[in-house]
């Protein structure tokens, strides 16, 4: 009699939920991503890479998930309306993200995707049957890269389940911001030059012990006084043997200007 009573009032509930409705304003290239971590006793590792669509529309899913368990399945992910909590607990991530309160059943029909919960992502676009691995990549019409959005993923979590729901993995979207190289220039020896058009062909070292041509140019005028680098106190770190050869160049090139001045 209960089971009754909760079938019909779950069919209740889907006959009254809105349907998703199709997100087109997302951000030009944001990402977020939910990495698995590892945990003993287990083989299960991954990640799911949700992106923008280059038009705002959707979200495009990379989903890399190996390491199943050879039994237990068709395996289900779906996202969950909350984050995993700091102990790694997937039972604190709540249920599927449902913004339109749908419910769980009936189950999600694939071919009328907006009728299905927003988070419910193997439902919409196939369990995992292959007991090794998934990779797959697919654009979701109804997730959100926009904290506005009702369908907003950022904030939330991936969970992987068996097939009696069993949650076996879990992970939290995070901004996927990419890493930034740093480049590294060479290093100078601060010596102006005069310009001109006579040249001296004197090379000078460079930062990463090569050297390079250099021209030394201008009009005859008065001999300027040379002045060399300034010498480290005895209690001062000595400079690497790249900062030796770019002193003495610097101060062999001073005073050879001042010859040819």
């Amino acid at each position: 009699m209960r089971s009754a009573i909760l079938s019909i009032l779950a069919v209740a509930s889907f006959a009254l939920a809105q349907e998703a409705h199709v997100v087109s304003n997302n951000p030009s290239g944001v990402s977020y991503v939910a990495k698995l971590p590892t945990k003993e006793g287990s083989t299960l590792s991954g990640s799911v890479t949700a992106t923008s669509s280059a038009d705002g529309k959707g979200v495009s899913l990379a989903v890399a998930i190996e390491g199943l368990p050879k039994e237990g399945g068709p395996f289900m992910y779906h996202i969950h309306e909350k984050p995993v909590a700091a102990d790694g607990n997937c039972s604190s991530t709540g249920a599927h993200l449902d913004p339109y309160k749908r419910g769980e059943k009936p189950a999600c029909d694939a071919s009328k995707p907006q009728t299905c919960q927003t988070g419910d992502l193997s439902g919409k676009h196939g369990n995992i049957t292959d007991a090794q691995a998934l990779h797959v990549t697919y654009t979701d019409l109804y997730l959100a890269t926009s904290p506005e959005d009702l369908s907003f993923l950022g904030n939330l979590s991936i969970v992987v389940h068996l097939s009696d729901k069993k949650r076996i993995g879990c992970a939290n979207f995070v901004l996927n911001t990419p890493s930034v190289s740093s480049t590294i220039g060479t290093a100078s020896s601060g010596f102006a030059l005069p310009t001109g058009s006579a040249s001296s062909g004197y090379a000078i070292p460079t930062g990463t012990n090569g050297t390079s041509s250099i021209t030394l140019s201008g009009t005859r005028g008065p001999t300027p006084t040379p002045t060399g680098p300034t010498v480290p106190s005895a209690t001062s770190a000595l400079p690497s043997s790249g900062a030796q050869k770019l002193v003495a160049g610097a101060g062999a090139l001073a005073g050879l200007a001042a010859l040819i001045l």
